[in-house]
């Protein structure tokens, strides 16, 4: 159940990273500035589109589908940056490539948490398929059972998912990623680590409001500072404060939940408790838990979609990673030592 608490603190500890990937002491080549000045601009622009033009926007799985959606097309766009780069996995440097393996690997539990929630909220669409059939009937004995599964659905509803509980860690590990690690002589290696720093605040700000959605604790949500250079700053921050004050307000007001299409089945469950206690239903009136349920379980649906979609992408690059170093390794090997990496006795 949701719960009125404190806003959580900056999570700048270490201070800004970004002065770490500041180009004022660095030259970059016009392909390299025209490669990372296009990437930060689409990264700007995917950003404004998730600013919520209502506030009623906020906090529903349509938005929360676009956002999945939005992340998926930032990751592609850094895979897309690494090829057009020219930055083959051999020219990584150790530090880099342990940076990304850390940060997929979390990213992957997270998708992995967020999908659970999705099907054990979807799950629910199955007590409430049952309750109605009950109430249509408008027997005494059916109105009975229809009672016992809506006392059911909410029960089912407000529980605590562990691993959703669990995201907490994982989103303040993700924290100190963020100070990325320092690129010398490399300045290929420069503009990408500056790209993944944008996905990264993205990635784990939408993270923490899925997190905190699905757990009912603003204790989840991100505040984070980021430094007025980037040309992405404006658009991240007005979607984090636009979002985060609303937030809050939503969970002031200690529902059952926070999602905007659950509360709305939540709502239309209650309104029909006093006609279930008096023993007669109107068929009429079902209709509008039936649609809200129908809603719900349509954008549960894709909102599961784009979750999985998410975890593919960040799935087929870190194997490709892994790939590509295997392949190093034994091209190393057999540069080296042909008769042992072919195994033979000459």
């Amino acid at each position: 159940m949701a719960r009125p608490q404190d806003p959580p603190r900056g999570f700048f500890p270490f201070g800004n990273p970004f002065k770490n990937l500041s180009s004022k002491n660095s030259v970059l080549s016009p392909k390299l500035l025209l490669l990372v000045n296009s990437f930060e601009a689409n990264l700007a622009s995917s950003i404004s589109k998730l600013v919520p033009k209502e506030k009623s926007e906020i906090l529903t799985v349509s938005w929360m589908k676009q956002a999945m959606e939005s992340l998926c097309q930032t990751h592609n766009g850094i895979k897309t940056l690494i090829t057009d780069l020219e930055l083959p996995v051999s020219d990584w440097e150790d530090k880099w490539v342990d940076v990304y393996l850390d940060i997929s690997v979390k990213l992957l539990d997270l998708c992995n948490a967020f999908s659970s929630e999705l099907t054990r909220l979807n799950q629910g669409n199955l007590l409430l398929q049952f309750a109605l059939h009950n109430l249509e009937s408008n027997s005494p004995q059916n109105l009975s059972k229809a009672q016992s599964s809506l006392d059911s659905w909410r029960q089912h509803i407000g529980s605590k998912n562990p691993r959703i509980e669990n995201c907490r860690a994982i989103l303040s590990s993700l924290v100190q990623t963020l100070n990325l690690p320092k690129v010398k002589n490399s300045p290929k290696g420069k503009v990408l680590m500056r790209a993944l720093y944008g996905v990264k605040v993205k990635t784990l700000y939408i993270c923490g409001v899925f997190a905190a959605a699905f757990a009912g604790s603003s204790q989840n949500l991100m505040y984070l500072t980021v430094s007025n250079e980037l040309p992405w700053a404006q658009s991240f921050m007005e979607m984090q404060n636009t979002m985060n004050s609303e937030i809050k307000n939503i969970f002031l007001a200690d529902g059952l939940t926070v999602i905007k299409e659950l509360e709305a089945v939540d709502s239309g469950v209650k309104k029909l408790y006093p006609a279930i206690q008096l023993g007669s239903i109107d068929p009429s009136s079902l209709q509008p838990l039936k649609d809200s349920a129908t809603e719900l379980s349509n954008g549960l649906d894709l909102v599961s979609q784009e979750v999985d979609c998410f975890f593919k992408i960040l799935l087929s690059g870190r194997d490709t990673l892994l790939e590509n170093l295997r392949s190093i390794g034994s091209s190393t090997l057999m540069a080296t030592s042909p008769k042992k990496a072919a195994g033979k006795n000459y």
